[in-house]
Parts: structure tokens; sequence; C-alpha cells
């Protein structure tokens, strides 16, 4: 049996373009699916809150490792915090429209890491009114969070993009702040340097719901970073002093009793500090700081490989530093 050109041609054809949607199928990201699902979860009458995974960010996971909170008021919705990507706060504004047909009018930021703002473009798109602590203003100008966008647009993608981009409050808070909405009072203050220079925590005296930022930490090794060690420690202290009936953390599971589950934090952040004093102050390695340290408590937590050695590390600097 004899072939014609134009039947070969067209065999031919036909392989040539069953190899190119193969080689297209291989070299699209897998993580490039979208199925993952924000569930709010209720805390309070008119609070709600949606809980991060215990995960370094990803493009898997869309850089959802963080929370975020809503409370519902009778003249709109105050948002805190606005998630790791721009998808994310998407889905969280899709999330709040289901429960009410208020709109979102504010969002209070924490603090200005990656995790907690990528998303506040989708919010200001909405019109709603941005607060954040005003050394929120040194960070965004910097140039390390503009290294940090620019790595984030790679390690994120296609979550965090091109389109993705930094944006300023539209209120600047110094050491205090109270906001109303709908009847409903929130009291922000300022209680850093800590975990950042801009923390900011929100107390919602109505609810009994504090929002504490990344000040607590719950289910996973905390992230330390360059924070001021003493001064979280003092924070932790005028969190308590609130006395509030439910505290919901930066990451982790809300908490029904806050002078344990604040527990947690401050016991590491103690420890970090025990265990790194006298190499820090008397300038010895810090290897073998590291070493002689009993890291048995954490070790089996989420993130203790990832964030521990580091977090040790920037504890034994700042001490040298005080």
């Amino acid at each position: 049996m004899q072939w014609s050109y134009f039947e070969l041609r067209s065999d031919v054809l036909r392989v040539l373009s069953l190899f190119l949607v193969l080689l297209f199928i291989s070299a699209t990201p897998t993580h490039a699916s979208d199925d993952l699902i924000l569930r709010p979860i209720q805390v309070a009458p008119h609070t709600y809150f949606v809980q991060g995974l215990p995960e370094m960010g990803s493009s898997k996971n869309q850089n959802f490792i963080s929370n975020a909170g809503f409370v519902i008021t009778p003249k709109g919705v105050v948002v805190v915090d606005a998630l790791g990507s721009p998808v994310l706060a998407k889905k969280l504004i899709a999330e709040i429209k289901k429960i009410t047909p208020q709109k979102i009018v504010a969002v209070i930021v924490t603090h200005y890491h990656a995790d907690h703002v990528y998303g506040l473009q989708e919010f200001k798109k909405l019109g709603a009114k941005i607060y954040a602590q005003g050394e929120g203003r040194s960070y965004i100008s910097s140039e390390t969070a503009r290294q940090r966008l620019i790595a984030s647009r790679t390690d994120f993608a296609p979550w965090v993009n091109s389109s993705t981009n930094l944006i300023s409050a539209d209120v600047w808070i110094d050491q205090s702040y109270a906001l109303t909405v709908g009847g409903v009072n929130f009291k922000i203050g300022r209680v850093g340097p800590a975990h950042a220079p801009e923390d900011l925590i929100i107390y919602i005296p109505s609810e009994k719901v504090l929002f504490a930022g990344d000040l607590v930490f719950r289910g996973r090794i905390p992230f330390v970073g360059n924070a001021d060690s003493k001064g979280w420690l003092q924070a932790l202290n005028e969190i308590e002093s609130l006395n509030p009936s439910i505290v919901i953390p930066g990451h982790g599971a809300h908490s029904i009793n806050p002078i344990e589950d604040i527990r947690f934090t401050r016991e590491y952040l103690r420890y970090l500090r025990q265990s790194m004093a006298r190499a820090a102050v008397d300038m010895d390695p810090f290897e073998e700081a590291y070493r002689q340290a009993d890291w048995s408590e954490y070790e089996g937590m989420p993130l203790f490989r990832a964030a521990n050695r580091m977090n040790a590390y920037n504890v034994y600097l700042s001490i040298q530093a005080e």
C-alpha cells in the first residue's frame, strides 16, 4: 500500500501537533490548578476568620500560610489582613459575600509581611480604606520589600505575578486609633517594635475578640526574622491585659483560652533568648550555642527545620545589639 504525499504530510502534522500538545502540558506548572478553598470560621456573633496552612509559602498553596479575619457591622465589613496573594483576597471577598450583603469598607493591616499584604490591591479595588501603622511606610519603600516582591513573583507564580503590587495605607496610625463602623468599636493599638516594627493589635470589645497578628502563633514554630524579641514579650503582656475571650493569631487556630495559648509563643521566645544569651554576650560562636541547646520540645512541630535555626541566630544577633 502506497501513501500519497498529502496523506504522509497529514500524518506528520498530526504527530507534530500531538508532540506540541504534550510538550505544552509537560511545561505547564502542575501547581497552576486552582483548587484551594477558603472556609471562614465563625468565632463570635459577627466575627469570622480563615486559617492559613502550617507550611512555607509556595505556588501550590498560593501563599496561604497566614490568617485573615473580618467583622460584620450594620454599616459594612471590616477585614483584618489581606492574605498572601491577590487570588486569595478574591476568594476571601467571595466568601464574605456569601455571608453578608454588606460592603467591605475597611482593611486593617497587622503588619506588612508579605503573607499578610499581597492581597491588599483587591480590597483597594472595592474602595475599602486601608489602615496600618506608620512604620509600614519605611518597609514598603525599602529595597528589601522590592526584592521580596520580585522573588515572590517567581516563588508563588502564577498567583503572585507582575500585576501584584505593594499597597500603601490610606490612614497611617501612630500609637493608637479608634475606628467605629456601624456602631462597632475597633480599638487599634501599636505594640511594636515586636514581631515587626509596625505591629498592630485590634480589639473589638463588643465581640470580646482580639486580632493579634503574628504576635501569637499556634500549632507551628513562630517566624522570628528580624524581630525585637524583648519587645515581643512585652507585647504579649499587653494582649493579656486586655483580657479578650478569643484571640485570633496570625498563624494557627483561634484561641478560646488566650492565657494558656499565648504561653507557647512566650515560652518559645524566652527559650530562644535564654539559650542564646550567654554566647551572644560573650561573643562565643553561634554554632556551639545552637548545638548545646535542647530543642526537643519544639523539633517535632511544623516548620521547625525551616525556621528554628534562623530564629535562634536572629535572636543571638539581636541580643548583641541590645
